[in-house]
């Protein structure tokens, strides 16, 4: 694990080096703090995950835009994990996966733990305006933003930047979670990597909180921000040998994909939904409540060798990357979030 690094400058061609090659400037993960006219500071983290690069490209945009001048408001930009991006994977095989390791991590202390506490310990140093963590999904889906408390001026964060907010509680030891006792902070999903839409309406999004005076304490219209909540994150045991396939190769599988299910995410789907074909006689899936409970018959059911819903529900995070699925999850389960009108 590198050691984290700290700069109070951008370092020569920061702000046109792809992410692959991001290395050969920041070998590992770093810690910048721009200054600017007024205000609080902005924190934004982004390639938590090394195949995720629009928030590097969003943030070269954006700062490119303010070259030879100051910034609305002070931003301290943290770069995550630049070794991960050299190999254009989520992590690599000897790392944790970084936006698990925030205090608050249920994972046991290692070199990542030690230094994501580091980062938070020097962040609270200073007044913080909000915090954004920048993703990409690797399956089709509409941007959308998270959070992990139902609290107005996160949920006016998420507004700003999409219709749809997901609202959820595992896994535990995200970097947005760890700043809440800071400041607000919000989760923004943009999308496929390299997507353009995303990529401008990330740029936006950050230049627009770099010249807010502040976020508003009143929650957003039913209008503004549709609300979805996480009821499970759904995995599959390390020992189920799976796959997508839906002929060749499929006779070896203990679970067999639908090779086009990234289709289904922030669909409503029916009871009966299929998701593949199911040949070993344990439980393909687990799918784990936000109170860390066990729910998967609750919501699953293999009938006629097929893995299908059992209720009703709309997943997100639905991938075709094996690798991807294996380091975090198979996708999460949601239903609408209902709250008052506000109109």
């Amino acid at each position: 694990m590198h050691e984290l690094q700290q700069r109070s400058d951008l370092p020569a061609g920061l702000l046109e080096v792809s992410a692959r090659d991001i290395h050969r400037i920041l070998p590992g993960p770093t810690l910048i703090d721009l200054p600017g006219e007024r205000g609080d500071t902005l924190f934004v983290s982004i390639l938590q995950h090394g195949n995720e690069d629009t928030g590097l490209r969003a943030v070269q945009r954006l700062l490119r835009d303010y070259m030879g001048r100051t910034l609305p408001r002070p931003l301290t930009l943290f770069i995550a994990n630049p070794m991960a991006a050299a190999a254009g994977q989520r992590r690599l095989d000897d790392q944790p996966d970084f936006n698990r390791c925030w205090p608050g991590t249920e994972m046991e202390t290692n070199g990542a733990t030690e230094m994501l506490a580091e980062v938070l310990a020097l962040t609270e140093q200073r007044p913080l305006f909000a915090s954004v963590d920048i993703h990409n999904t690797s399956g089709r889906s509409p941007s959308y933003a998270g959070v992990n408390i139902l609290d107005d001026t996160c949920l006016q964060l998420a507004a700003r930047f999409a219709s749809t907010a997901v609202y959820f509680t595992r896994p535990r030891g995200l970097q947005a979670q760890a700043f809440l006792g800071l400041c607000p902070a919000v989760i923004l999903e943009c999308g496929r990597p390299g997507d353009e839409t995303g990529i401008a309406a990330t740029h936006a999004y950050l230049d627009d909180l770099l010249h807010l005076e502040a976020i508003p304490r009143t929650p957003p219209t039913t209008n503004e921000l549709e609300l979805l909540q996480s009821v499970g994150l759904v995995q599959v045991p390390h020992n189920v040998r799976f796959g997508f396939a839906d002929g060749n190769g499929a006779e070896d599988l203990e679970l067999a994909l639908d090779p086009e299910l990234d289709r289904l995410n922030f669909r409503q789907l029916p009871a009966g939904t299929a998701f593949g074909r199911v040949s070993t006689g344990h439980w393909p899936v687990r799918m784990v409540g936000p109170a860390g409970n066990e729910i998967t018959e609750e919501f699953f059911e293999v009938s006629d060798g097929t893995l299908r819903l059992r209720r009703s529900s709309m997943p997100s995070l639905l991938t075709r990357d094996p690798r991807i699925v294996r380091q975090d999850c198979l996708c999460h389960l949601m239903e609408a979030l209902e709250r008052p009108a506000i109109v």
